[in-house]
């Protein structure tokens, strides 16, 4: 008789995603619950929350809590609700992000937005990771790394082909730095349980992309853009099995954006719509 091969479930892990009402947040949600996976999201708006997590939960097991990433108390009730849900907190995924309400140039922005931006994205990048590092380190350790956080940066050349507002492109280059940063100093305290990662999604076709975009920009963004689902289930499955820490995870290699550029915008921009 044929020998009968036995296949091992991989195991199931705890998720929180940070901004997972809608666009690439609610995407990766959805496929880390298509993996078995079970999931924590957070959004600063009630309503929309509630959408989403009526939605994803016809798929598995996920939680919802109102958060704004960019208050320390909120991180902090955030932290807790994820270890009281999920016991275990195996991957935290800094996504909740915003370009600003105009793309013009920053003395044509006012404060209240150049501030929303810069703190949204940079100061609460630094304060999740805050509380992501003190709830893992609470958790079993380990003599490698099995909890990840991810945080969402600008490349130089992300950031130089980004025409968003310079509160947007400052803010997403200083997570970049922040991931190079923490996992030095991650490293320096002897944390080894701990890993930290700069996640590059490349351009997300969603509303906050096409938010005060010129037609010939939405042009552009139809060749170069990829729906969040199609970058969701190629990084999910490479975010559930990272291993080690400080490495940059991107969508596609930065030679393929520059081909579709080359070869593809031209010949859309140059069509009628």
């Amino acid at each position: 008789m044929p020998a009968i091969i036995k296949s091992t479930p991989e195991p199931s892990l705890g998720i929180v995603i940070t901004g997972g009402t809608a666009g690439l947040g609610y995407s990766l949600a959805s496929a880390f619950l298509s993996a078995g996976d079970r999931v924590v999201i957070c959004g600063r708006n009630p309503e929309r929350l509630q959408q989403a997590h009526n939605s994803l939960a016809q798929q598995g097991e996920v939680y919802a809590m109102r958060c704004d990433v960019s208050d320390p108390t909120d991180c902090r009730d955030l932290a807790e609700f994820a270890v009281g849900r999920l016991k275990t907190v195996d991957r935290w995924i800094n996504n909740a992000g915003t370009a600003g309400e105009m793309k013009r140039p920053l003395w044509d922005l006012n404060a209240h937005d150049i501030l929303q931006t810069s703190t949204t994205n940079l100061s609460g990048t630094l304060l999740q990771c805050a509380e992501a590092v003190k709830l893992m380190d609470r958790q079993p350790p380990s003599s490698k790394a099995v909890y990840h956080i991810f945080n969402m940066g600008f490349s130089f050349i992300g950031a130089a082909l980004s025409r968003t507002s310079v509160p947007h492109k400052a803010s997403k280059r200083g997570v970049a730095e922040v991931t190079h940063f923490l996992a030095r100093e991650i490293k320096e305290a002897g944390k080894t349980s701990i890993g930290v990662h700069e996640l590059s999604p490349g351009l997300v076709f969603t509303d906050l992309l096409l938010r005060d975009a010129s037609p010939q920009a939405i042009k552009l963004f139809k060749v170069l853009a990829e729906p969040p689902d199609k970058v969701a289930a190629r990084l999910v499955p490479i975010i559930r099995s990272i291993a080690g820490s400080n490495h940059h995870i991107r969508y596609q290699p930065l030679l393929m954006t520059f081909l579709k550029m080359v070869y593809g915008a031209p010949q859309l921009i140059g069509k009628k719509m």
